[in-house]
């Protein structure tokens, strides 16, 4: 028994998927003590777009530690945190036109959630939230209370209240007109659903199995909070920072939420941060009504501001836009006809392969069992874990990019040649 087994909880998961001992990454590049290398289609679950380890980002990151600039500091004013301000300002905020006001919140994408909940609440003085079904926004009590998945809502072990689940327009509900659902409900004084505070959605569903939401959908759902007094909450946390190509996944739709939440890659390097943005008239906090210790990861704010600058420097949104065309047309034209029981869809770097058709219950396990054998990390997300994720960092070679793509071809090919001869012999 190794040391992991012996003393780490058992609540531990991507490493029983992913076993090495993994000691360096350079990247999109995985190095085990094993001496084995992986390509990285995991990217720290979305925490990792520009890559492990990106020589920009870790100079200034390092420069920084040489000067002997904070590492620690609350909700004080620093240098660190004047510096990602001003940049997040110039490079993201004004740019789009935007005016939202951050909020610092504890470092995971969950607390973000929290606070934004929290602060619907406050502001509208209506304790309801509607969420969709499908959903995933975090793993705290409050934030778990608008994800959809009972395997993880069950192990809350209390009753999750709150939250109205309505169908997302997508997969068996994609004909159904959500919308227009929402707004028979809202009207009908004897629909037993009482007006929410705010609405929380994800513009592209990534935990929930690659589900994207449909541009005319979003503009519609805008207007019904717009119609209706609701607040309107875009959880970006996997699916922003430049993930679906533009820095918000929201832009495409020509909407402004109320509120946006960021985790993951904001800080640029895998380190902790998460933020809320909000307009300015609903910032009604009264100080340290939400609080963190670590609300003020000094490193996270230096790595956050380099990485925006790093994504104008390479035009990374033009260079998302390349690698996604090429991802597209290889899913389709060479892993999509390997079998009718395959689907893909999915935009930016965020990929999908739905073989939730086949009547073989594990083969997403078993294609991603054996592209970690062939050298690639890739996860499983949906409804039974039926979908699998492709999510590089965005800066992957091209070279690797298609290695990755090639190991993914061969492990579904291979797992599905084996059910096909399997059946034969029982013919």
């Amino acid at each position: 028994m190794n040391v992991f087994e012996q003393m780490e909880s058992n609540v531990r998961s991507y490493c029983r998927s992913f076993p090495d001992v993994f000691g360096k990454a350079k990247g999109s590049l995985l190095h085990a003590e094993s001496g084995k290398t992986y390509i990285d289609f995991f990217a720290g679950a979305g925490a990792l777009n520009y890559g492990h380890n990106n020589d920009y980002i870790k100079g200034k990151l390092i420069e920084y530690l040489q000067s002997d600039g904070l590492s620690h500091g609350l909700d004080m004013h620093t240098s660190a945190k004047e510096g990602f301000l001003n940049t997040f300002s110039e490079l993201i905020l004004k740019p789009r036109n935007l005016a939202y006001k951050i909020q610092f919140c504890g470092p995971t994408g969950t607390n973000a959630v929290e606070a934004a909940l929290k602060l619907a609440r406050k502001v509208k003085g209506r304790s309801g939230i509607f969420s969709f079904m499908g959903a995933f926004h975090g793993m705290s009590l409050g934030s778990l209370s608008a994800t959809s998945n009972l395997y993880h809502r069950e192990a809350a072990a209390v009753d999750l209240g709150g939250v109205t689940f309505m169908p997302f327009p997508t997969g068996f509900m994609s004909t159904f007109d959500t919308i227009q659902y929402m707004e028979e409900v809202l009207t009908d004084d004897h629909s037993g659903i009482e007006k929410p505070a705010a609405i929380i959605f994800e513009t592209v569903q990534a935990e929930g199995g690659l589900n994207e939401a449909p541009v005319e959908w979003m503009q519609r759902l805008r207007a019904l909070c717009d119609r209706h007094d609701i607040l309107l909450i875009c959880d970006e946390i996997q699916v922003g920072c430049g993930r679906t190509g533009p820095f918000f996944s929201f832009e495409r739709a020509g909407i402004v939420p109320d509120m946006v939440v960021l985790s993951k890659s904001i800080s640029g390097y895998g380190l902790p941060m998460a933020i809320v943005l909000l307009k300015p008239e609903l910032d009604v906090w009264k100080p340290a009504e939400h609080t963190g210790t670590f609300r003020g990861n000094q490193l996270a704010f230096v790595g956050a501001s380099a990485a925006l600058e790093y994504r104008e420097l390479v035009n990374l949104e033009a260079e998302v836009g390349r690698k996604a065309e090429f991802v597209a047309q290889f899913l389709n034209r060479e892993i999509a006809p390997i079998s009718g029981e395959i689907s893909v869809r999915g935009m930016g770097l965020l990929w999908g392969v739905d073989v939730s058709a086949s009547k073989h219950a594990n083969i997403s396990k078993e294609i991603t069992s054996r592209c970690y054998e062939l050298g690639l990390v890739i996860e499983r997300v949906g409804r039974h874990d039926n979908v699998v994720k492709l999510m590089p960092p965005l800066t992957v070679s091209m070279e690797e990019l298609e290695a990755g793509c090639t190991i993914l071809k061969q492990a579904v090919q291979e797992c599905f040649e084996k059910h096909q001869t399997v059946e034969h012999a029982l013919v």
